[in-house]
């Protein structure tokens, strides 16, 4: 498996991919840029959207809408009038907090957890927010609340606090939303990175962006085991999704935060999108029910 360049985007912090399977592209978001991008798959043109907040994720709403995870809160965004509609606020009276990653499981709850901007170890959570606009504190006495994903049964969450270098599962239970933590899934050495963005394949093999690792690592969640490295031109990977009209590309968020100015020159493609032709398929993007 090898990895392309898709677009030179040289974000500060690239993270949150996610494809619009209508709109048949792909949105990443600068964190630090306060910038949304969507990259459109047909015509290979990037739009660039710039607000005046942190922008930390970007999952699928009704209609032309997308909901964003911001610093300090949720907003629902309208891509034709680039209107931003303030939703609920989410750890705004912490200072120095701000959502991070985030998915929608099957029945459209948005799940999202949060972190202090100095790593205050302890401070993060992981939530849930569903249809009436009713935020549920899921887990807490995290530090980089990071990825998740669901088991293609629905049985099982995973989800990643960055500095544990694990992979913890939780028993899901889909109606309600409720989880029991399981077990810790998944060990990543430390010389591999830190995992931070993660997707699942149809096959329920876990994709795990590796910061500080030059990769995306497939391991299996069911016996703990390394399957593959996708290996890519750059340290800090941040996150990666399933994309294209197939579902069998894998869109890859990188990053230039923590990089010295000559390891910069040396990675000088870090920041940039970048993508990989896979012979296994993703699991369809969930849209928000609110």
């Amino acid at each position: 498996m090898t990895t392309s360049l898709l677009y030179p985007s040289q974000c500060y912090l690239g993270e949150g991919p996610f494809w619009h399977a209508e709109r048949k592209s792909c949105f990443w978001v600068d964190i630090e840029g306060e910038k949304l991008l969507e990259y459109k798959w047909i015509e290979k043109t990037v739009q660039c959207r710039e607000l005046d907040f942190r922008v930390t994720l970007v999952v699928q709403d009704k209609n032309d809408h997308l909901i964003l995870g911001l610093e300090g809160g949720v907003a629902r965004y309208n891509l034709d009038s680039e209107n931003l509609s303030w939703l609920i606020d989410v750890e705004k009276d912490y200072p120095k907090h701000r959502c991070n990653d985030g998915k929608v499981d099957s029945k459209g709850r948005l799940w999202l957890g949060t972190l202090h901007m100095d790593f205050n170890e302890g401070s993060g959570s992981l939530y849930s927010l569903d249809e009436n606009l009713l935020l549920n504190k899921k887990h807490g006495n995290l530090t980089i609340a990071n990825g998740l994903a669901w088991s293609p049964d629905n049985t099982r969450l995973y989800f990643i606090d960055s500095p544990t270098n694990k992979v913890q599962s939780f028993v899901f239970d889909e109606p309600t939303g409720h989880i029991i933590f399981e077990k810790d899934v998944i060990h990543i050495p430390k010389e591999m990175g830190a995992p931070d963005g993660m997707a699942i394949d149809e096959e329920g093999m876990l994709w795990i962006a590796q910061w500080g690792g030059f990769g995306v690592y497939r391991w299996n969640p069911l016996d703990g085991k390394l399957l593959s490295v996708l290996k890519l031109p750059v340290p800090n990977v941040s996150s990666c999704a399933f994309a294209g009209e197939n579902l069998d590309h894998l869109i890859i968020t990188t990053a230039r935060q923590d990089l010295s100015e000559d390891e910069l020159k040396k990675y000088p493609e870090s920041g940039d999108l970048f993508c990989a032709k896979l012979s296994v398929k993703g699991m369809k993007t969930n849209k928000c029910s609110f």
